[in-house]
């Protein structure tokens, strides 16, 4: 399956992944262009209303969705 790069605080998520057979792996910059998709929080996406690319990697972001939501979402961007 994928390589997915996933925040450290979304434990829950990683373990779900996990169990849907993806490679997971803490999402920090350095390892970014490496994971076919990032999994982010949200909860400090554009803190100071600047963004930089650090992927060309599908981001999909977490906030307000389930584990399973995360992974459904996740397959999506591979189908």
């Amino acid at each position: 399956m994928a390589r997915i790069g996933v925040e450290a605080t979304l434990s829950d998520v990683k373990q779900q992944l996990q169990n849907s057979g993806h490679e997971v792996v803490d999402l920090e910059a350095e390892n970014a262009q490496q994971c076919d998709a990032c999994v982010i929080s949200g909860q400090d996406k554009d803190v100071m209303g600047m963004a930089d690319v650090a992927t060309n990697s599908s981001v999909i972001n977490a906030q307000g969705m389930t584990p399973q939501e995360v992974v459904e979402q996740v397959n999506r961007s591979f189908s």
